[in-house]
């Protein structure tokens, strides 16, 4: 199967360690981790995607709000530069470990964060990663034998 996901949770993924806004939502998360973990694909979407679908019932749901929006350009942008490979909606991603390892560096040092900027988990998100990524949910197999962190 394919993960849909819009481009600012690719920098979220990163530092994901079981935090975040409900029960449901954290439950849904710990799945798409477990999944990328085994190594399935990643489709690129505009909007919502299966991160999101826990919050669309809310009221008001954030993943709607032109933040959101434009945290996925500034994402895109980022992750696009640093892999040098196009990050847009109908793209797919496969998250192997170097990818992984690549991406945790660019965001340990700043490099892929203009999307952060603002963003209610920054703080816990720079607290994992200067924690060298420990306890995070997504995890490949390969990336525990070459990961330098």
């Amino acid at each position: 199967m394919t993960i849909r996901l819009r481009a600012h949770h690719l920098l979220c993924l990163l530092t994901y360690v079981g935090k975040g806004y409900s029960s449901a939502f954290t439950a849904n998360y710990d799945g798409i981790a477990e999944r990328l973990s085994r190594g399935e694909d990643i489709l690129l979407v505009s909007g919502p995607d299966d991160i999101c679908a826990r919050l669309l019932d809310e009221p008001e749901p954030h993943c709607l709000r032109d933040s959101a929006s434009a945290r996925d350009q500034l994402a895109a942008r980022d992750v696009e530069d640093l892999l040098t490979r196009p990050i847009h909606a109908g793209a797919r991603l496969d998250l192997d470990a170097a990818t992984l390892v690549r991406m945790r560096q660019a965001f340990s040092t700043g490099l892929v964060r203009k999307a952060c900027e603002g963003c209610e988990w920054s703080a816990l998100c720079s607290t994992v990663a200067a924690g060298n990524y420990r306890d995070t949910r997504l995890q490949r197999p390969a990336e525990t034998e070459n990961c330098p962190f």
